[in-house]
């Protein structure tokens, strides 16, 4: 049975609309809350309380299906063109260089060429074939088992190498593609194709 004080006002002081921390204390309640993270376009703003989760379905299909793909194409690589023993790890870093410019390019044609593309596209050339592709475990792995075999120097190269070509490689690709399509673009920056 409720009490009767129950219908009152909770005496407890509430916290200042700003965020900021109350006078004396800095109680993890108090501070701001984060903003919220931004929602990815293929997967929309989620599903609705007690919404079923087969509504998920189809992107996952399609990251999946990608991912195999990427990931049998990544395998290829390293059985053409293997790593020996303690040798640099020239094929996962070219491997994850390539990767972060097919990125560059299918971000760049996305979003300047291609705005109206199935939603089902992103995940599954992105986090699908472009993720398996790439293997930045293989990399830290690569790295650790360099320095464990007493190769600090190579261990190091690989570390810094991979990660600079990565980023050189998405930024380049991305400029590239955006410089290339720019003449088939209008006045507004849509696509006249």
């Amino acid at each position: 049975m409720p009490h009767p004080s129950d219908d009152r006002p909770d005496p407890r002081p509430v916290p200042p609309a700003s965020g900021a921390p109350e006078p004396g204390g800095t109680h993890r309640a108090n501070l701001p809350l984060p903003p919220p993270e931004p929602v990815d376009p293929d997967l929309g703003p989620g599903p609705a309380q007690g919404a079923p989760p087969e509504s998920r379905l189809p992107v996952l299909l399609a990251i999946s299906l990608g991912g195999g793909a990427g990931a049998a194409v990544r395998y290829g690589a390293t059985v053409l063109w293997p790593t020996p023993t303690g040798a640099f790890p020239w094929t996962v870093l070219v491997v994850n260089a390539a990767g972060c410019a097919g990125m560059g390019v299918l971000m760049a044609l996305l979003t300047e060429v291609w705005r109206g593309a199935p939603r089902l596209l992103r995940p599954f050339l992105g986090t699908g074939v472009l993720g398996g592709f790439t293997t930045f475990s293989t990399y830290a792995l690569d790295v650790q088992t360099l320095l464990d075999g007493g190769r600090p120097g190579r261990a190091l190269a690989d570390l810094a190498l991979t990660l600079l070509a990565a980023l050189a490689a998405v930024t380049a690709a991305s400029g590239l593609t955006r410089w290339a399509v720019r003449p088939r673009l209008g006045r507004t920056g849509r696509s006249t194709v």
